[in-house]
């Protein structure tokens, strides 16, 4: 058996951009949209405090690849034990004859890879000239989706909205320099969103606080913090009024935000205009009117995993970073 390389955090970032990190998203979205990804999986366990899922992807080009990823999921971590929210390992594996490639830290390829798909469905579905941006969550979800998005709207001003005003205000500090848009910290997020024409949810809330009548029409919603079926931020009225593209179908229906309306028997799943891929592909339209609201349910996907993943692994590859070790051994 050859080596498996070994990546920590620090290194998984060093190696990981957003710009490309987005580029290889979209391109993995089409892959599945085009037959040239192998089936997602996902299963989750919950336990007291928070839990694990783990989640299951691959693509057959340019060269066959397959990644496990296994996440665990604490949201008072942070408070309780000073731990990340969200810990986890990568195996990337060649999926022609099935050696483990790497076994990499998940926390930096979670974070960038979900702003990486909140980018390309804006992209695609958000209005082309939108300037205003409110962002419900303030972790590190809502800055990596904030520098997401500049990267592919030309976005003016953005709102930025936490339970912990404190959280808005140090995100509006630490992105300030950085990005060159106005930042500003609310403390109410329902007037800010009814002035945005985008609007990204990532906060680990267990029940809807965005109404319908919170948003304008032409608003794209990109509801991220969604990834089991006890979360939830998004009121099913809100959903069911929408058109909804979602990242991966039976995912959604079993953890997203589409699992609460069809709960509620507010849709079905043939009410779904699309899966995020069709619609790059060219499958199935985008946005066809000013006035729609769309909502992306992104429940997170191996899909996206698989992309950063082998970004990860080739730089490291070339760049000799990483520790190798003999699993055979």
């Amino acid at each position: 058996m050859s080596a498996t390389l070994l990546l920590t955090r620090s290194e998984v970032a060093e190696l990981l951009g957003l710009s490309e990190c987005i580029d290889a998203v979209e391109r993995a979205f089409q892959a599945r949209a085009d037959g040239l990804a192998l089936p997602t999986g996902v299963v989750g366990t919950h336990v007291p405090g928070g839990g694990f899922h783990v989640k299951t992807a691959g693509l057959n080009h340019p060269l066959p690849r397959f990644v496990t990823k296994l996440n665990a999921n604490f949201p008072e971590n942070r408070a309780r034990f000073g731990l990340p929210t969200i810990q986890g390992v990568v195996v990337l594996c060649d999926a022609e004859d099935g050696r483990p490639l790497a076994i990499m830290d998940s926390i930096e390829i979670t974070i960038v890879r979900t702003g990486a798909a909140t980018a390309v469905a804006a992209k695609h579905l958000a209005l082309a000239d939108s300037k205003t941006v409110t962002v419900c969550g303030c972790g590190n979800q809502g800055r990596v989706s904030l520098r997401a998005l500049t990267g592919v709207l030309d976005l003016e001003r953005a709102y930025v909205w936490d339970l912990d005003f404190a959280a808005a205000e140090r995100l509006a500090t630490g992105l300030g320099g950085e990005l060159a848009i106005e930042i500003v910290p609310v403390r109410e997020f329902a007037e800010a969103v009814g002035r945005s024409q985008v609007c990204v949810t990532c906060t680990p809330s267990r029940r809807s606080f965005l109404r319908k009548s919170h948003v304008r029409p032409g608003t794209f919603i990109a509801a991220v913090g969604a990834d089991s079926d006890d979360k939830q931020e998004l009121e099913p009225a809100l959903v069911a009024g929408s058109k909804v593209v979602v990242d991966i179908m039976e995912q959604c229906a079993a953890i997203g935000e589409l699992h609460h309306a069809l709960e509620e028997r507010l849709m079905n799943r043939d009410d779904v205009h699309a899966e995020l891929g069709d619609v790059i592909a060219g499958k199935r339209p985008g946005r066809i009117a000013r006035d729609e609201v769309i909502v992306f349910d992104s429940t997170g996907t191996a899909l996206q995993d698989v992309a950063a993943a082998v970004i990860v692994y080739d730089r490291a590859i070339r760049a000799g970073r990483g520790t190798m070790l003999d699993l055979g051994a």
